[in-house]
């Protein structure tokens, strides 16, 4: 009898033991039920989230007309004076007064113009506020009407009656302008002639913000190079002797002078070797004729940079005004403000190189 009593004490502890089994497996069903519930919730809030961030951003990229697959200026500078006066060949082409370049930043800024760096442009960070048009400023053979340096009280400082000392100023009261620009040089002719010495100036820029670009040692016409060693020593003994002077800086863009290039010896015009140092030119750039193209348009040719022409005394068709006064708004870069993006309207999204966006998100409005 007891033996029965405790079967059947061993079966009710097994029938309970199944009910508490089956009552855990429900609370954890319902458990992870709700849990699944919140995920589900936490996803459709964060996708939800997700989806509103898209479309504010397409919709404020649709507000201001944003297009980043668009042309950008790039600006060629040379000779800037006090006052003109015709000497020989030089018929003012080429060479702005100093007046005249105050007037030309006041006109690009109130144009909704900033100023970005040549490498911002090669690295698509291009970080200008939304609504406003990139551009990029060059100069050419180093004048001292570019960026010369006077003596004050036994220190040295930027003359104001140079294009730097202009552009600093300028930057002083509009400091969301910018101030940035690659000058290109030929270290082997006179370079910004001043107080100072070669080093002190080069760094004086460098530590200003601006660049320094490649423009060949002695100025020479590419297309008359003899040989790939006499190009490779022009390219290459520039970079040489910038990095004598300013140790470990990089030169990696080249101004072509009068705008010759050569097909023989094009390969070292982008790369070569002289006496073990090494250059690598990730942009060439023309004489000016026409804006180049967003950097990530699928069009855009780094190594055949198209420039505008700065206005000179001597206006000439397809120079910087022209450009101002003719140019298509539709066919301009207008930026969205957000440097993780890339906003353009749909009709263009066949122009965008979806390999140039390094990892920015493409914005189709």
């Amino acid at each position: 009898m007891n033996r029965i009593n405790r079967q059947i004490s061993k079966q009710d502890n097994a029938d309970q033991r199944q009910q508490i089994y089956n009552k855990n497996l429900t609370g954890i069903s319902y458990v992870n039920t709700y849990r699944n519930k919140q995920t589900n919730t936490l996803k459709d809030t964060h996708d939800s989230g997700l989806q509103n961030d898209e479309n504010k951003r397409k919709n404020r990229a649709a507000d201001i007309k944003a297009n980043e697959s668009g042309k950008i200026m790039v600006v060629m500078f040379h000779n800037f004076v006090e006052k003109f006066s015709s000497k020989g060949s030089d018929d003012g082409q080429y060479t702005i007064t100093f007046d005249r370049f105050r007037e030309l930043l006041q006109t690009l800024y109130d144009r909704k113009y900033r100023l970005i760096s040549m490498r911002d442009y090669l690295n698509n960070n291009i970080t200008v506020p939304e609504g406003c048009k990139p551009i990029i400023f060059t100069f050419d053979d180093a004048s001292p009407g570019q960026f010369s340096l006077v003596e004050q009280n036994g220190n040295l400082m930027i003359n104001p009656k140079s294009a730097v000392g202009i552009m600093d100023e300028f930057y002083s009261i509009h400091p969301d302008f910018g101030i940035k620009g690659t000058f290109y040089v030929s270290l082997g002719k006179s370079t910004f002639e001043g107080r100072g010495t070669l080093e002190e100036r080069l760094k004086y820029l460098i530590n200003k913000g601006f660049e320094i670009g490649n423009h060949t040692l002695n100025h020479i016409d590419i297309s008359r190079a003899g040989s790939g060693y006499e190009l490779q020593k022009e390219i290459g003994g520039n970079q040489k002797m910038i990095s004598e002077l300013v140790p470990g800086y990089i030169m990696d863009t080249l101004a072509l002078p009068f705008g010759a290039s050569s097909d023989v010896n094009k390969d070292y015009i982008i790369s070569g070797n002289y006496e073990g140092v090494e250059y690598q030119n990730r942009a060439i750039l023309l004489v000016g004729s026409e804006p180049t193209l967003s950097p990530v348009n699928k069009y855009s040719t780094p190594l055949s940079m198209s420039r505008v022409r700065a206005p000179g005394i001597n206006p000439v068709q397809y120079d910087l005004d022209w450009w101002l006064k003719n140019i298509n708004p539709d066919e301009e870069y207008i930026s969205d403000g957000d440097p993780d993006t890339v906003a353009v309207p749909k009709a263009k999204e066949e122009l965008i190189d979806k390999n140039k966006l390094q990892g920015k998100t493409l914005i189709l409005w």
